[in-house]
């Protein structure tokens, strides 16, 4: 079957309390909205925007299994193959078998790990924002291995690659993304 956002909402929340996993999936959700447009896939952006939504469907309850318990979850629920196998896809590499085959899912691997990058720089910031921070600190703060530790510089970089883009393009764009769709994150954010 093919979700609603209200569907995919009420799946995320069945296994995901924690604030900081529902911050991470509505900031998802929205940087692949961004990308869609961005990319030329217009058309597809609802269902790009729930991939981002419903990809760490599983994190917060099973971190163990990972991109495994949500295709389990997902096919429990009804949701379409195509879904699963994005949402999945992700976890390629480390959890799972699952390779990224289409922009999008290319896009969801390359982009999840660095909108916690750049979140977490945002917060370092006076303003508490990424509208006024620039390239050139996020590369300072991606060479910092120490600064957010936990956002794996070595799937960014496959990411990068597996889109064929340079690495600069792809912080460059994500930052972009999170430019644009900040004040309709924390819109939905403040709904919760």
């Amino acid at each position: 079957m093919s979700m609603n956002r209200e569907q995919a909402w009420a799946l995320l929340t069945k296994y995901n309390k924690e604030p900081f996993h529902l911050r991470h999936a509505v900031t998802v959700e929205h940087v692949m909205g961004w990308f869609a447009r961005e990319l030329g896939y217009g058309e597809e952006e609802p269902f790009w925007s729930m991939v981002g939504l419903l990809h760490d469907l599983d994190f917060e309850q099973w971190p163990e299994e990972h991109c495994i318990k949500s295709q389990e979850l997902m096919r429990e629920a009804g949701v379409e193959e195509a879904m699963i196998h994005a949402t999945a896809s992700h976890g390629w590499g480390h959890q799972v078998d699952v390779k990224p085959e289409h922009e999008m899912e290319k896009v969801l691997y390359a982009v999840d790990e660095l909108t916690g990058l750049i979140g977490a720089a945002a917060l370092m910031r006076p303003s508490k924002s990424v509208s006024d921070m620039e390239l050139k600190s996020l590369k300072k703060k991606f060479k910092d291995k120490k600064f957010a530790a936990g956002c794996s510089r070595d799937v960014i970089a496959s990411g990068a690659e597996l889109l064929g883009w340079d690495l600069d393009r792809l912080l460059q764009l994500t930052l972009q993304a999170m430019q644009a769709e900040e004040g309709a994150i924390e819109e939905t954010l403040a709904q919760l």
